[in-house]
């Protein structure tokens, strides 16, 4: 494989200011999955993929460079996923490197680590279109996930019979750690059209995301905890 290891960090965020560089424990947050795709890729596979000059002064500072900033209009909340990394796939084209695989790895993940990216990648072939990280729902569309019907009562999502949430079948949440995907299928058809996805299961610390205040709030307990017991 040849892959093409995309880090999103664009410089506007509606829930927390700066969110991709505000720390976490004494470091840039963006730095942490820096530090695992290292781990992982030769930096010459990695591109942090953004708008902020400010953002890639801080990324430079690892030692990774960054050889482009993303265009503005890609830095919009209207800018989709798929923008960012067909921008970054045509980009490294252009100059003669020919990726595969796309490995897009959110800032938000700290808690990510080398190990979920290597087993990620061992479940990926070129017979399917992407591997995406997952983590078991706690809500369930059988139990207790419901809609509004059309004379405004609540419905449940999925018709079922179950009375306990344990009968139901198991259903999965995207926690936006990981994706493997498919370059082939990535130029041949959108995100909402892939038909082969497979799933890799990550545990709930892994599978933190992190979107608000109160989600750094959450993080620092936890890496705090961790750091404690490495002492």
């Amino acid at each position: 494989m040849n892959p093409l290891v995309i880090i999103p960090a664009r410089s506007g965020s509606k829930g927390v200011k700066n969110k991709n560089i505000k720390r976490l424990a004494g470091k840039p947050l963006i730095y942490y999955t820096i530090e695992v795709a290292r781990n992982v890729f030769n930096d010459n596979n990695i591109f942090v993929s953004t708008d902020s000059a400010k953002i890639k002064n801080i990324v430079e500072q690892t030692g990774l460079k960054v050889p482009i900033l993303r265009p503005s209009k890609l830095a919009t909340d209207e800018a989709s996923a798929e923008d960012v990394i067909l921008h970054a796939v045509e980009y490294y084209r252009r100059n003669n490197f020919l990726p595969d695989l796309v490995v897009y790895l959110q800032p938000t993940s700290p808690f990510r680590t080398e190990t979920n990216i290597r087993e990620s990648l061992k479940l990926f072939s070129k017979e399917i279109d992407m591997v995406v990280s997952v983590k078991q729902a706690k809500a369930n569309p059988y139990f207790n996930l419901f809609e509004e019907n059309k004379d405004g009562f609540l419905a449940k999502s999925k018709q079922s019979d179950y009375t306990r949430r344990q009968d139901c079948p198991k259903v999965w949440e995207l926690n936006g750690a990981i994706y493997n995907i498919n370059v082939n299928s990535l130029l041949k058809k959108p995100f909402g059209e892939f038909d082969r996805i497979v799933k890799y299961v990550m545990s709930e610390k892994e599978s933190v995301d992190i979107d608000s205040q109160f989600d750094f709030e959450i993080a620092n307990i936890l890496i705090n905890k961790i750091y404690m017991r490495e002492l």
